[in-house]
């Protein structure tokens, strides 16, 4: 399966925006540096494969 993306792979970048961690604003204005967005998407990996393990366990 390939998933869909922004042609520039500005979805990695407006991820955290999306999912409310950050506002546009901020990246715009460079309030939210690259290695912030970066620890955000690494959080929100994190969580949503925690989500995915325990959706996994209960459905044993």
């Amino acid at each position: 399966m390939r998933w869909e993306s922004l042609p520039g792979g500005e979805d990695w970048l407006l991820r955290p925006v999306i999912k409310g961690l950050c506002q546009f604003e901020s990246l715009k204005s460079g309030a939210v540096d690259l290695a912030d967005i970066a620890l955000m998407n690494d959080a929100l990996d994190v969580m949503e494969e925690n989500q995915a393990l325990a959706r996994r366990m209960t459905e044993k």
